[in-house]
């Protein structure tokens, strides 16, 4: 079982039989009251956020989560299609579920599946719930308006739009063509790939 002292970001834990990130937290301590952890967390299989405080007494349950490799094969408007690379069996997830990632990913991408141990379920019997997406990623700009002459005082940026279909915001300078690294946590632009 966790303490208030080890939701830090990147924590995952059960609340109400559901796998949540801990995506926010805040320790305090006022006067004579106990310390307590502010948090948001993010439902790992709805990506429903919510807020939530911990007192210093409070036991919160650590989630049982794996990985596995697999093979992303397409997505249509409402689901995410996978192969498992050690059975070969295929598998979706909503794409709604997938948030913003489904954005990062090329059909026959290697990437990394997040499975839930429910405590239901027999052993290993998970049910897969998110992508384990790496946090640099590399990617070809496909498409990029112009950088407007004069328009270059303080940090301006511009959409770009990137191989997977995906858009992101970049400074003026990039062009199509140019392979950029984006931070998949935040979906911001970090430098110019050589």
């Amino acid at each position: 079982m966790y303490s208030i002292t080890d939701l830090k970001v990147g924590t995952k834990v059960i609340i109400e039989g559901d796998p949540y990130v801990v995506t926010f937290s805040q320790h305090s301590k006022q006067g004579r009251s106990g310390a307590v952890m502010r948090t948001k967390l993010k439902n790992l299989i709805t990506a429903g956020t919510i807020d939530k405080t911990f007192q210093g007494s409070d036991k919160i349950e650590p989630a049982e989560l794996s990985h596995k490799s697999a093979q992303f094969l397409y997505s249509d408007d409402e689901n995410a299609f996978f192969m498992d690379n050690t059975n070969f069996e295929q598998f979706e997830l909503p794409v709604a579920q997938l948030a913003d990632q489904i954005g990062y990913l090329a059909e026959n991408s290697a990437i990394e599946i997040l499975y839930f141990q429910d405590p239901s379920t027999p052993l290993g019997a998970g049910k897969p719930i998110s992508l384990e997406l790496p946090i640099k990623m590399t990617f070809e700009v496909t498409d990029a308006p112009p950088g407007i002459k004069g328009n270059s005082a303080g940090t301006v940026t511009k959409m770009a739009t990137i191989s997977t279909g995906g858009q992101v915001a970049v400074p003026l300078f990039i062009k199509a063509g140019d392979k950029i690294v984006i931070d998949t946590r935040t979906n911001s632009y970090i430098e110019r790939a050589n």
